[in-house]
């Protein structure tokens, strides 16, 4: 089953302070003025890092890492900003690296992994070494958040949205909080 979640301010209105806190990061992400400006690469990759940084923030694993270590694999558009290292709103800092698809240590160097352009094979092998590890995975081109995604990300002009994918949430010892969820929800029923 999969559940959508937009970067634009509508669904703005929920009494949680989680959910106020997961709506200002997609809102704040959703400020990117359309242009075909350079600047505007610029501006969709510090959006995506803000949508990633909130995703990670609303995770949970088994045992919580001290500092976070986000992996990216393959080729990318959006991670310009997101490789330089940054910190949780929690002060909790995150560590990026760049690793290949096929290397073994994903899964136990990496709590997540930002998943860019991969061949069919390349995503089938990385997403079998994932099973049993709690990984946290965002697919930056995942057209269909098909299975192994948790998180999909959809960059556009305006906003950056991403699809949950709960089937693979529930297989991948990765909690996520339910205002995601129940945000999800709400954006789907809106007119």
């Amino acid at each position: 089953m999969k559940v959508s979640v937009s970067a634009t301010g509508r669904v703005i209105g929920g009494k949680h302070a989680l959910r106020v806190g997961l709506l200002w990061l997609l809102a704040s992400a959703a400020c990117a003025q359309p242009s075909t400006s350079p600047g505007m690469a610029e501006q969709r990759a510090k959006s995506v890092t803000q949508v990633v940084l909130g995703i990670l923030s609303y995770a949970r694993w088994p045992v919580e890492p001290a500092q976070l270590r986000l992996c990216i694999v393959g080729p990318t558009e959006y991670t310009d900003d997101l490789v330089k290292g940054t910190t949780q709103a929690t002060g909790r800092p995150v560590t990026v690296r760049r690793l290949l698809a096929d290397n073994p240590a994903i899964v136990n160097q990496c709590d997540a992994v930002y998943i860019g352009k991969l061949t069919a094979d390349e995503r089938s092998r990385l997403f079998a070494a994932l099973i049993g590890h709690p990984v946290l995975s965002i697919s930056e081109s995942d057209d269909q958040c098909t299975v192994g995604s948790l998180f999909c990300l959809r960059v556009g002009d305006e906003q950056v949205s991403f699809e949950v994918n709960l089937d693979s949430v529930a297989r991948s010892g990765v909690r996520i909080h339910p205002s995601v969820l129940q945000l999800s929800r709400r954006k789907a029923a809106a007119p």
